[in-house]
């Protein structure tokens, strides 16, 4: 039941009129009623109000504070007080109670001093209006006073509460439950319920597994601090009857029958019921109105949470608890916390708000209590609804005003522009009190009122179809009993715009340009702007990528779009906008392409080497298609590929395809690419992979071969057959082979698809014997093919004998040659396919040859170094015996020091070269000569030796040259000197 209340201020007799100016702050509460033509100063209005605050006592900050917030409006600016318990705080800058703006700031808080009711007080010259009120608590929360609890002795299938009895404390709380020891906490479910507003744990319907101790833990929100509550022991009772049958439910979660719910907050009603079974719970309106999408029904069992709370979320709700054996409700009501309604008539305002309880009244004026008003009250007054849930405050500035008209602040427009055929209204809306009479004059004429020229109610002049004998001098006549006014403007009237060019629909093709035209006729006066738009939005030119640029034009505007693609179709308007008037007109640009990509590829039939393919069209881009290429790719194939189809040539009007000469046993995935007379557009998406039908081999190994091995071996080597050609799984290999010469063939499986070799092993075979061989292919499908017959020979034997004759001679500190007499070649048991030379210092080195040569030089050796030195023949089963040792000592090394202080000139196409003489030192071999090394920089080097330590050389002289010198003896060359560069202009002696 809903209870209303009013309270009422009536004003009689006045002689002056009042304006009334209501500001209702708390706007999630209260619209407001009143308005003010007012344009001047105006009284305090709160924009920002004080919210209630919570400290927590605990805190450990050194400078503990708070700062309430209050912030209005108002004209002279409002200057700022605040009361605490009623009783006004001294502030002062840096002391305990400091202002910043409106806010108040409360430093090094004192939970004694500073705790209660705070209000902020904001006055200028028109009076004061008071906030609603703000508290500051400290929250704390104390220890359990009781250190045990009895035991809780129950049913198997009862339900049971167990008390939580949070200790004292002061802030919001949350509850959860331990069950027998921490960290193992009760975990809510269908069957077990923890209430947050009480703290009791709710179990629907006991079970064994329930049977143990519970502890209460209880969190202050605020401090962060936490209790534990003494453990309350559950156990199940042992007389006869000790399993409860089922029974209906019973609602033990409770609230009261109407809640009362701030706007804008989040309101959560708790239901839960014990029964056997366990009883579902389900939410509804009893109004039948859904549930809006903010309240999310997947949670809304144990809790219904409505956030921010609305005025039509007000109502009767019903919660229901169910199960086989019954149903029992609940259905509390939600009600605004306070509504406030403020009626402004004839100076009668009214206060009236609902709640529960019966809310109680006092109107106040300039922040104080009133209890009579005067008409000499002009001031800011306020009305205070409240009841035990709150307070709500609505502000009103009552001012009584007489003026006598005055246009200084509202003059006609100085000039008003029209165009021929349109329409105007000549605002007057001069300030005065009470209104009086507005009357008009054209020139120094009364105006006459027409069918086209009408005096609206409120004194502004319209006039419909304007020509040009409409234009001149309006004036605005305002009169009342304080006095009269009057304001002028003209009136010019323009010829209207005109867009001369014809809404129209082009057709282009991908890739071309065109210039969208917008010529127009009008006043010649007036300056026009031009406005391009794209399918509605705004065309930013130098953005887009480039492709919309201005071009010129004399009368109107003109954009070429470049290098037109397909997204570039649609609608473009040219809007045309005067002082006067505005117009637009739309063209509509069809863009020809390539076709777009097929959609819906199917695989509706495989077989080992065909697929049946279906696709659906995709948009034509305005070009008909023509034709369709099909592509396809697999796991062995580098990318896509056209594939060969029946018919040849997939026409446009065709939508199946036959893909022929396919892999069998292979994955394939399908594509579909359209084209018409424009071009072929993209592919479509890829198919679903289909793996073709499997079948017999048919490509045989390549590259049969073998030969070699350890003596009694036959080896036969093959390429692998690829992946995509083996047609099947259990791919395998039959490799036959027989002696040449013999009819029948031994034959045997290698069943690994991988597979690239086989060796036969028989201590009958002899070395170096001829066999036929050919190797076949076989899968799960059948057997394939042979490939074709190929002699391979069995493994031979070592050679038997050592090469002779063997000698060595140094060439250089760094070269020794090798030279030693053949052996007979014998093409029968133990070939010889070359020559392998070992030579070692401390470990040994090997060097070969091929074939029947006698001689090989060693590179990059030791200078001053004996090397032993062997030679062996040997052929693919090894190496044979060693010959006879030889050594060999290296000459002396080259000289390592370089030609110095190199010195030339140039002279009748000469260049003349004359260096210092290098010396050998001990362990260097004697330097025998020297090498020069000339070149410019497009030749290649020339070599001159000397044995001298100068050199001319008969060089053109219009060219740079670059020249290096080297000593030499018998132990090779030594190190180079610097390169010299001689340039093109001829000069004296130089030193480098």
């Amino acid at each position: 039941m809903k209870v209303f209340s009013s309270q009422l201020f009536k004003i009689s007799q006045v002689p002056y009129p009042i304006t009334t100016q209501m500001a209702v702050e708390d706007t999630s509460q209260v619209k407001s009623f009143f308005s003010m033509p007012w344009c001047g100063d105006r009284g305090p209005v709160f924009t920002k109000q004080p919210g209630s605050i919570v400290y927590p006592v605990e805190t450990q900050e050194k400078n503990r504070e708070v700062v309430f917030s209050c912030e209005a409006q108002g004209s002279p600016p409002p200057i700022y007080r605040w009361k605490l318990n009623g009783t006004e705080i001294n502030l002062r800058s840096g002391a305990h109670y400091s202002l910043s703006g409106g806010n108040l700031r409360i430093s090094h808080l004192n939970k004694d001093q500073d705790a209660g009711t705070y209000q902020c007080l904001a006055s200028n010259s028109f009076g004061t209006i008071v906030s609603r009120e703000a508290s500051l608590t400290f929250a704390y929360l104390e220890n359990f006073k009781t250190h045990r609890r009895s035991s809780v002795s129950v049913r198997e299938g009862q339900g049971v509460v167990l008390l939580c009895g949070p200790p004292s404390h002061s802030g919001d709380l949350t509850f959860s439950w331990i069950f027998n020891e921490y960290p193992t906490f009760v975990k809510q479910d269908t069957r077990r319920f923890i209430s947050q507003e009480t703290g009791n744990l709710y179990i629907a319907k006991v079970e064994p597994s329930d049977v143990g101790n519970y502890t209460c833990v209880v969190t202050n929100t605020v401090t962060k601090t936490r209790v534990q509550g003494p453990p309350t022991p559950l156990v199940l009772r042992s007389d006869g009857e000790c399993v409860m049958g089922e029974y209906e439910p019973k609602i033990e979660v409770q609230f009261p029958e109407v809640v009362h719910v701030a706007k804008g907050s989040t309101v959560k009603l708790e239901c839960f019921a014990l029964g056997n079974p366990v009883p579902s719970i389900n939410w509804r309106r009893m109004d039948g109105v859904p549930f809006p999408r903010k309240v999310d029904m997947r949670k809304a069992s144990d809790v219904l949470e409505i956030p921010y709370f609305q005025q039509e979320d007000a109502g009767t709700y019903e919660c229901v608890a169910e199960n086989s054996r019954g149903m029992n409700t609940l259905t509390p009501h939600l009600s605004d916390l306070l509504r406030l309604k403020l009626i402004d008539d004839s100076l009668v305002w009214e206060c009236k708000a609902t709640g529960k309880p019966k809310p109680s009244y006092r109107w106040m004026k300039n922040g104080e209590n009133l209890d009579r008003l005067t008409l000499s009250d002009t001031g800011m007054y306020q009305c205070v609804a409240g009841n035990k849930h709150g307070e709500v405050y609505s502000n009103a500035e009552l001012r009584v005003i007489a003026v006598a008209p005055d246009f200084s602040h509202n003059q006609l427009r100085s000039q008003t522009l029209v165009k021929v055929g349109g329409d105007v209204l000549i605002e007057c809306k001069p300030k005065m009190s009470p209104w009086g009479v507005i009357a008009w004059r054209k020139g120094s004429e009364p105006l006459r009122e027409s069918s086209r020229v009408s005096i609206l109610d409120n004194g502004n002049l319209r006039i419909w179809n304007v020509t040009k004998s409409d234009a001149g001098l309006y004036t605005c006549v305002a009169r009342n009993q304080f006095g009269v006014a009057s304001s002028t403007g003209t009136v010019t009237v323009k010829e209207p715009t005109i867009i001369t060019t014809q809404p129209s629909t082009l057709d282009v093709t991908v890739g071309e340009s065109v210039v969208l035209p917008c010529q127009v006729s009008h006043d010649p006066s007036l300056e026009l702007k031009f406005t391009w738009f794209f399918n509605e939005q705004l065309i930013h030119f130098g953005s887009h990528g480039g492709f919309f640029e201005k071009v010129g034009g004399v009368l109107g505007s003109y954009i070429m779009v470049r290098n037109i693609q397909l997204r570039h179709a649609g609608k473009y308007t040219c809007a045309v906008q005067t002082k006067v008037d505005s117009i637009s007109i739309a063209v509509d640009l069809v863009v020809r392409g390539p076709p777009a990509p097929p959609t819906s590829i199917h695989v509706e039939e495989m077989t080992d080497t065909t697929g049946s393919l279906s696709w659906r069209p995709g948009p034509d881009n305005h070009s008909p298609i023509t034709a369709y290429t099909i592509q396809a790719r697999t796991p062995f194939s580098l990318g896509w590929q056209a594939v060969t189809t029946v018919p040849e040539v997939v026409g446009g009007h065709r939508l199946t395809a036959t893909v022929i000469d396919l892999s069998p046993w292979v994955e394939y995935e399908f594509r579909v690419l359209a084209s018409n007379t424009i071009g072929t557009g993209e592919p479509s998406k890829p198919s679903k992979q289909a793996r073709t039908k499997g079948t017999s081999p048919k490509v045989t190994p390549a590259n049969v071969s073998g030969g070699g091995g350890s003596r009694s071996e036959l080896v036969i080597t093959w390429e692998p057959v690829p992946e995509e050609l083996q047609n099947g799984p259990g791919f395998g290999y039959v490799v036959a082979f027989r002696p040449h010469g013999a009819t029948g063939w031994m034959q045997a499986a290698v069943p690994s698809a991988e597979a690239s070799r086989y060796i036969f092993k028989n201590e009958s075979i002899q070395p170096f014997s001829p066999f036929h061989v050919k190797v076949g292919v076989y899968n799960n499908f059948g057997e394939g093919p042979f490939g074709p017959v190929t002699t391979i020979y069995s493994a031979e034997e070592e050679p038997g004998r050592a090469p002779t004759r063997v000698r060595a001679k140094s060439l250089s500190a760094s070269e020794v040659e090798v030279l030693w007499k053949a052996l007979p070649w014998n093409a029968s048991k133990k070939r010889v396919l070359g020559y392998e030379v070992r030579y070692n210092e401390i470990s040994y080195f090997l060097q070969r040859t091929v074939g029947n040569q006698t001689s090989t030089i060693i590179h990059g050796l030791r200078g001053s170094t004996t090397y032993y030195i062997t030679v062996r023949a040997y052929n693919t089963a090894g190496t044979g015996p060693p010959s006879t040792t030889v050594n060999v000592t290296t000459k002396k090394p080259p000289p390592s020091q370089p030609p110095v202080k190199v010195m030339w000139n140039t002279s009748n196409s000469k260049i003349i070269l004359n260096w210092e003489q290098v010396k050998a030192l001990e362990n260097e071999s004697e330097i025998t000569g020297y090498k020069v090394l000339y070149k410019n920089r497009h030749s290649r080097p020339n070599i001159i030796e000397t044995n001298t330590t100068s050199v001319e050389l008969a060089l053109p002289t219009d060219e740079d040259y670059i020249i290096q010198i080297k000593p030499f003896g018998e132990g090779g060359e030594g190190s180079s000197s610097r390169q010299i560069t001689i340039p093109r202009i001829p000069g004296q002696w130089r030193a480098s």
